[in-house]
């Protein structure tokens, strides 16, 4: 059975028992027993009697597309939310005719208890659509995180060569120009965090060709 193993950060691999070609398609299974159908790309490694490759989804779901549906997923929590906010909220005002005239309690009367239960009612009512208001904002707030996180690129991914190779590019260009005096150092450490960027870029782009070139 194909397994997926994780290779490096935000990539899994497929862990196969068998060795396989580029382009092959093959099952691998989840530790949660479900089965994906993915493409075979390059072999990454060979480690106890193991065969661990580089694939892709054939139905394309990447992190791209996780990213998608755990926006929409809070989006429409979102709206959940602030619809049962705006429900609470017309139904805090009911008796609203009767309240709006400041008739006071009328404290021993038999339409004491109702008069107090009415308030009590619309005031429980508001409270639960402040609360469903906050809630409505957190999801929103999330679904906007994954919204960016859905135009990201990152190793997991074919694309991921050409998006190290403009990487390198540019942080080799900015540390450069700290360098020759082109870039104003904002700080002490400034060369030093744009060679770490540097390097950084470099590492990726060596993974990604390892996986995908």
């Amino acid at each position: 059975m194909n397994t997926y193993a994780k290779y490096t950060a935000n990539v899994f691999v497929a862990k196969c028992t068998e060795s396989h070609e580029k382009g092959e398609t093959i099952i691998l299974e989840t530790k949660y027993g479900k089965e994906h159908e993915c493409i075979v790309f390059n072999l990454v490694a060979r480690k106890d009697d193991f065969y661990y490759y580089s694939i892709v989804r054939a139905d394309g779901f990447n992190a791209q597309e996780f990213a998608k549906k755990k926006a929409e997923r809070y989006q429409k929590w979102a709206f959940s939310a602030e619809n049962k906010s705006n429900e609470l909220w017309e139904a805090s005002h009911e008796g609203k005719d009767f309240l709006s005239l400041g008739e006071p309690i009328k404290v021993g009367h038999h339409s004491e208890k109702r008069h107090r239960a009415l308030i009590e009612r619309n005031h429980n009512r508001m409270g639960k659509s402040i609360e469903q208001t906050k809630i409505a904002e957190q999801h929103e707030s999330k679904a906007e995180y994954w919204k960016r996180k859905a135009k990201d690129i990152n190793l997991s991914m074919p694309e991921s060569i050409e998006y190290y190779e403009y990487k390198v590019e540019e942080t080799k260009e900015y540390h450069e120009g700290l360098k020759s005096g082109k870039y104003k150092r904002s700080h002490s450490f400034s060369l030093t965090y744009a060679k770490k960027a540097l390097n950084e870029a470099e590492k990726n782009l060596h993974l990604a060709k390892k996986l995908w070139s």
